[in-house]
Order: structure tokens, then C-alpha cells, then sequence
């Protein structure tokens, strides 16, 4: 297994800089004074295809060889990691196919389709998407990028929290949502190189929190399919995002449905961006363990904006 290194990192982030936008970092007195920590919002929900995803994607795109492009790119993806690969793919001009979950938000399916890519659907389990992709890749041929499970990908990830730290002067901690690992893998990556001295700390769903399980535990813990309104993270952690975890990721802290939901409406009313569930989970990580970071100057990674606006959370019921 080939762990990337800060090299990786600088290349990537030369590789993709024609591709992305070097988003913005916003900033909430209400939130501040709410949490008493500074908070510092990378607002990755105004990158290109709407999530931190591309960044990977581009770079495992726009790395490959033309003989490795030959047949295109393939991936499965919950929806961002779809999306951003499908956009890369179409700025380089090759296909792409990927293998969705049918419960996937209708928004993230009509952007995979808008930029070019190709859906096959499948059950809303880790096993049925690996299972519908092997028959996938297997009928096309293209390289199969890993949403979060593959060096490239983790490498250019990592350029976020590059791009924070030239932002923002003297963090004390940043934190991100912690799905499959990928975003925070490319953290940890960064402030290992970078910033030794920042506490990097992963949030994740209560209702998916294997993560958290697998970090007590000490091993990876993996399940199938769990339910969550966060529905970028339910994916479980493999091993070369484990790596990155286990050594570097100072805690995971969980939220539940009602935290995420309320924090995600928050967010909304207060700062005016649109954020999907996922983002919403540090925040309310935050606001219920104020103790660990009350006094702090915290990044926070909002990390996509793909939400169906058809289906708020909150309008269930």
C-alpha cells in the first residue's frame, strides 16, 4: 500500500489548480460566541461540482497516463465522489461510470448526469456496490478510482487543508466529517507535514459511527448499511484511511439525527450557505462538546453543498 506523502500534496495541488476554486473561509460571531471557540468555516460547498470531492477526483483524473484514460474512469459513490469524478472526467474527455445506491439524493444522480457520467444503481449497501462495480469495471475497463481508498485521491483532498492553513494563521484544530476517511486522511496528511502542533479531530453520524467504534477499538470496524440523514458518511473506513486515522486523529465525536439536522438548519438561517447533512455533523460535534474546544481557534470543514432541496430534513413528516 502506497501511503502519500507532502510531495504528493504539492504536486496535486498543481496538477488540479486549473480545475477547482480556492474556496473561501467564513466566519460566524453568533456561532462564536454560541461555542466560545473562533470558528473558521472552509467552505468547500463553493467548489466546483459543489464539494471538496473534486479535488481528488481531478487529481486522479489528470494524473493518469493516456494509456491508463484509455477506457475511461469508473467509481461507486453515495453521490459526491460520483459527481466530482464524472466532472473530471468530462474536462479531460474521457468516460465515466459509476455505481450509485438507488436511494442516492435525486440532485447528486442529475449531476452525475449533467457531467456526462454514466449511473448504474444499486442496493444501499457497502456489499451491493462493491458487487454491482466489479460487474461495472469488468464491462468497461476503466480504472477504478476509490472514493477515498486510493493515494491520489487522499493526496488531493489534502489540498484543502493546504489551502486553509495559508487562510487562517494559528489553528489550534480543525475538524471535518469522517465517512470512508478521505477528507480527513488528506488532514491529517497536511498537518502532519505542516501544521504538527493542530489537533485534527474527525465528526461522524451516531447512527453511523463506525469510525468512532473502529478508533476506540483500535481495528477497523465496517458496516454494511447503516442509516443517516448524513448520507455521505456511511461508508466504512478501509485501510489506507485507517492508517491516516489511527495515528494522527487526536478523537471522533458523534451526533445524532436531531444535532445534525438542528445544526444543519443553523447554519441555513445564520450564515446563509447552503450545506448538505454531512456538513452539517462537526458543528454539531462542536456544540455538544464545547469543553474540548471553548477558547480554541478551530477550522472547520464544510465539506459539500449537493443538497435536494426537494427533501430538506426538516421538511419530513
Amino acid at each position: 500500500m502506497y501511503i502519500p506523502t507532502f510531495d504528493d500534496v504539492i504536486a496535486a495541488h498543481d496538477r488540479i489548480r486549473p480545475y477547482i476554486h480556492r474556496t473561501p473561509v467564513l466566519t460566524s460571531s453568533y456561532f462564536n460566541e454560541l461555542t466560545g471557540a473562533e470558528l473558521f468555516f472552509k467552505c468547500e460547498n463553493f467548489q466546483k461540482a459543489g464539494a471538496f470531492k473534486v479535488r481528488g477526483a481531478c487529481n486522479s483524473v489528470f494524473g493518469l497516463t493516456d494509456e491508463q484514460a484509455r477506457f475511461g474512469v469508473c467509481t461507486h459513490s453515495s453521490g459526491n465522489h460520483a459527481l466530482s469524478l464524472s466532472y473530471a472526467a468530462g474536462r479531460r474527455g474521457i468516460p465515466c461510470n459509476v455505481v450509485m445506491p438507488r436511494t442516492a439524493p435525486q440532485a447528486k444522480k442529475d449531476a452525475v448526469r449533467g457531467y456526462g457520467g454514466v449511473i448504474t444503481e444499486c442496493e444501499p449497501s457497502t456489499s451491493s456496490r462493491e458487487e454491482v462495480f466489479a460487474r461495472v469495471q469488468a464491462a468497461t475497463g476503466g480504472e477504478f478510482v476509490h472514493p477515498y481508498n486510493d493515494p491520489r485521491v487522499v493526496a488531493g483532498q489534502a489540498t484543502c487543508s493546504r489551502e486553509m492553513l495559508e487562510q487562517v494563521d494559528g489553528l489550534d484544530a480543525i475538524i471535518a466529517p469522517i465517512g470512508g476517511g478521505g477528507m480527513i486522511s488528506g488532514t491529517c496528511l497536511t498537518m502532519s507535514a505542516i501544521g504538527p502542533g493542530i489537533d485534527v479531530y474527525a465528526a461522524e453520524p451516531k447512527n453511523a459511527d463506525d469510525a468512532f467504534r473502529s478508533f476506540k477499538a483500535g481495528h477497523i470496524i465496517a458496516d454494511d448499511a447503516p442509516e443517516t440523514v448524513a448520507d455521505g458518511l456511511k461508508v466504512p473506513l478501509k485501510d489506507l484511511t485507517w492508517h491516516f486515522v489511527s495515528r494522527h486523529v487526536r478523537d471522533v465525536f458523534t451526533a445524532t439525527e436531531e444535532q445534525i439536522i438542528e445544526a444543519m438548519k443553523m447554519t441555513w438561517k445564520r450564515m446563509k450557505i447552503v450545506m448538505e447533512p454531512s456538513c452539517a455533523v462537526p458543528l454539531a460535534t462542536i456544540l455538544a462538546n464545547p469543553e474540548v474546544f471553548r477558547g480554541r481557534r478551530v477550522g472547520v470543514v464544510i465539506t459539500g453543498g449537493n443538497v435536494d432541496l426537494d427533501t430538506l430534513p426538516w421538511m419530513k413528516g
